[in-house]
Formats: structure tokens, sequence, C-alpha cells
């Protein structure tokens, strides 16, 4: 099963590449497929979707810092972003057509959710987007949806592909995730309602939206919304010791000579003495400051808003951890997560604490640290040792700063942007920006700026867009309606 699941994937790679030409260039061609299986689809998207380890955004949610040059996410100096996602979303489109020509109801099912993601994913990333007109073939100029009508469409669609799935046993084809397993993306597209419900936490008056009740009713009828259960139901992408199915970064030079720990992260972890660091760092090479009692102390960061001739020389002085080398030496490591269940215990967690449902929030969010440390394969001992602790549990008043700290730590190098966005939407944890290296007029960036060619092709809705929602402009430090 695993080879064919590699050769299923590196068929769609090749499918992939040939979609980025236009269409009617390869009409005539008696040589290319004109129809392909739903199920040969899938295994792509998959693989888009899902492979969400992002080294800038490690940079930008102060777990990294980087050392060779001045780092545009590092030090908040970010522009443009991009509207790529679009092409997913395309991709995304032909798979629907060709279930909808052999009656793959699973995989229209499926396709709710997909397009879900990404067009959250571009709306958390630059604000309203173009939503209801997009990717439409005779529509070149799309207008731009605001915000809260794309999550309420979103939640709407995520809902009819839970229930929709529902309603099938029959196991889906091509599927590199859960191996076909129905009931296991039911679980994951209702844990993924469940986090966007909760993006939307500074927008619970809105009674169009119900987000409370909404979040409510979920939790509480686990037979019609089933959600992830344990640490095997998270959705996750594994990668295999074979050409093209390694890990991201696996042999990356870059990341083996350019990147650090951070320095406030690395102390976070030390402070509470959690084991997670010794799988997440290498020891600093030079013994100074050490005490041969306390492993943490051979470990420690550069400070991320810092000056890049200090943490250079930090750095070259041995004074500094390296991410841990198995990051790019190993070509397995752990796999891509798109929402794992550690996120769905913090989650609930917070909901506890915000009083959206009931329960005892420190129990969720103790499942969510043992969680994560099962993740990256922590001893038992150590884990019970940390755990012990009675400062790890949560404090009155302080319980939404715990759960997005712990979150913070498991969200480390995985789960793309969603550290970063975490801290956007709370506060917490604090990221340094007051380092002499700090950019952007020491301001952590909200969002970023609309890609230029939308400038070129779809001004007159882009311009529109931006006045409607930003009084500064398409600004970097300009607040989206989520967030407000």
């Amino acid at each position: 099963m695993k080879s064919t699941r590699i050769y299923i994937f590196l068929l769609i790679i090749g499918l992939s590449l040939i979609s980025c030409s236009r269409v009617e260039d390869y009409q005539d061609d008696p040589n290319r497929p004109k129809s392909v299986d739903a199920g040969n689809i899938l295994p792509g998207i998959e693989v888009n979707a899902f492979n969400t380890i992002k080294a800038e955004a490690a940079l930008a949610s102060r777990q990294l810092a980087y050392i060779n040059g001045v780092n545009a996410q590092q030090y908040y100096n970010w522009q443009r972003g991009s509207f790529g996602a679009y092409d997913y979303i395309k991709q995304v489109d032909k798979m629907v057509a060709e279930a909808n020509k052999k009656g793959g109801k699973e995989y229209i099912a499926l396709a709710r959710f997909f397009k879900a993601y990404y067009f959250i994913s571009l709306s958390e990333t630059f604000g309203d987007i173009p939503y209801s007109e997009a990717i439409k073939t005779d529509n070149f100029y799309p207008k731009y949806d605001d915000q809260k009508s794309i999550y309420k469409n979103v939640l709407n669609e995520l809902a009819l592909a839970n229930t929709e799935l529902s309603d099938l046993n029959t196991p889906i084809a091509g599927d590199l995730i859960y191996n076909g397993a129905i009931v296991k993306w039911r679980k994951l597209i209702n844990s993924y309602r469940l986090r966007i419900l909760m993006d939307l936490s500074k927008r619970t008056d809105d009674p169009d939206l119900n987000i409370k009740q909404t979040f409510a009713d979920i939790v509480n009828n686990p037979i019609q919304n089933p959600i992830m259960e344990t640490g095997e139901d998270s959705g996750v992408l594994p990668f295999y010791n074979q050409v093209n199915n390694r890990y991201p970064y696996f042999n990356s030079n870059d990341l083996k000579t350019a990147y650090y720990m951070e320095q406030s992260f690395v102390d976070k972890l030390k402070n509470t003495k959690d084991p997670r660091l010794f799988i997440m760092a290498e020891k600093k090479t030079s013994t100074v400051g050490t005490d041969p009692s306390d492993p943490f102390s051979y470990y420690d960061g550069l400070y991320g808003s810092g000056d890049l001739g200090e943490n250079s020389t930090k750095a070259s002085n041995g004074l500094a951890s390296r991410i841990n080398p198995r990051y790019f030496n190993d070509p397995i490591n752990e796999p891509g997560v798109l929402m794992g269940y550690t996120e769905l215990q913090f989650v609930l967690a917070e909901a506890i604490v915000r009083g959206w449902i009931g329960g005892n929030a420190n129990a969720y969010y103790l499942k969510a640290i043992n969680a994560s440390m099962n993740f990256y394969k922590v001893n038992t001992t150590d884990i019970n040792t940390y755990l012990a602790q009675s400062t790890i549990n949560l404090e009155p008043g302080k319980e939404i700063e715990q759960i997005m700290d712990q979150k913070h730590i498991a969200l480390f190098f995985n789960t793309g942007w969603r550290a970063f966005y975490e801290q956007r939407r709370t506060g917490f944890p604090k990221f340094n920006t007051d380092g002499k290296g700090s950019l952007n007029n020491g301001k952590i960036p909200k969002r970023w700026m609309y890609p230029s060619s939308e400038i070129n092709n779809n001004n007159n809705n882009l311009t529109q867009a931006i006045n409607k929602q930003y009084p500064g402009g398409d600004d970097i430090n300009e607040t989206m309606w989520l967030i407000k």
C-alpha cells in the first residue's frame, strides 16, 4: 500500500506540472489523457494542502532565527503575498468535474473541505478576497467578497461536507491521508470547523454568525459531528525515504547553516524544564555558562528582533543552538500537519475558558500538552514529570495566555502559519520587537499586501476592496475584519 501511494503521488506531481500550462495548448495532443479519475487527482491536492512545514512561519512566530542575511519574515518587513492558492482551487474544481462524470460523491464532499481550506488561507492572509466569482473561466475581473460572508459561507460548506460524507460508506480511493476512511475525514472537517469558529472569537457578538451556539452544537452532538478523539485522527501527511516523498527540508544546506533556535522560545522551554527542547534543538557548541547537572543549560538561542551582526557573532562563538540536525538529516521526521488532535484539545480548552461549552479547561489543556509530547516522541517518564509540575496547570485569569504559550510550543515548525495567526488573534505569546534589528517600526504585521498581479489585472475591484477595508491603504499594519 505504501509503495502504491508513493507511485500515485509521483503521477499526480507530473500531472500538476502539466496543468500549469494553458489547457487549450494541449487540446489536440493525442498522447495527453483527456480524462483522469477523481481518485487520481486527489493525492496531488492532499500533498499541496497538508505539506505545511514552513521555515518562514517559524521565523515570524519567534521559534527560529536566521543569520544568512536580514530575513523579511523574522524582522517583520514583509510586503506582498501570493494568490497562488487559486491554482490549487482550480485543481479541486477539476476533481469535482471528474467526480461529476462518474458520480463520485465522496470527492465532491472533500472538495468542499479543500476549497474552504484554501479560501480561508487566502482570507486570513489578506482580508477580503475574490470568492463567489473566483476562478470562473468567463470572468477575468472577479469582485472581492467581504471576509464575513466568506467565513459564513465556508462554515456552511464544511457542515454540508460532513453531512454528505455521513451518507457514504465506500472507502475513498486515492486518499493518502486516511487511507480512504470516511469517518476520519469527518472528524478532521468538524475539528477544522471548530478552529474556524475559534478564529472568529472577536466576532461573538454578531448574530448572523452565531459563533458560540454553533461551536457548542458541534461539540455536543458527536454522532452527527464527530471530532478527533486521539492523535491517530490528526490530519497529517507522512513522509517516506523515497524520491519526491522526503521531508521538505531534508538535505537543506540553508537549514543546516543558517537556522538557529529563537532565544525567547528556548527560554520558555528551559524555564519549564520542557523535554521537547532536546528534540527540537541541538546543544550549543560552547560550554560557556553550562552546568553538567542541568541538561537545559546547554541550550540557548538568538533574539528574533536582535541585530543580525550580533546574532551572527553569538552563533559563530557557539553560544546558540541550531535547529536539531534531524530536521535536515532525516528524510522522514514528523509529518506535515494541516490540523492535529493536539490543536483541537487547545481549542476545546479555550472554548471552555471563554464559556462557549462546559467542561474542565485544565483537563483539555493537559491532554493537549500530553498529545504534543507524544507527537515529538517524548518518553512517558519525562511527560509525567513535566505535567506533574504545579506551574504547568492553568491559573485563574491567565488561562488564555497559558493555552497560547503551550500551543506556540506544540506548533513548532508545523501547521504552517497557525502559531502566528493565534498570536495575532490573542496577543499571546508576546513576540519580541524591541531588538536593534527590528524593522516595521517595531510593529508585528497583521496581514500581507495584495499581490501585484491584482494591481495589473483586477485593479478596479482591488481598489474598491482596499478602500472598503483599510483606511490606511494596502498596508501590512492594517487590521482586517477578522481580528478587529
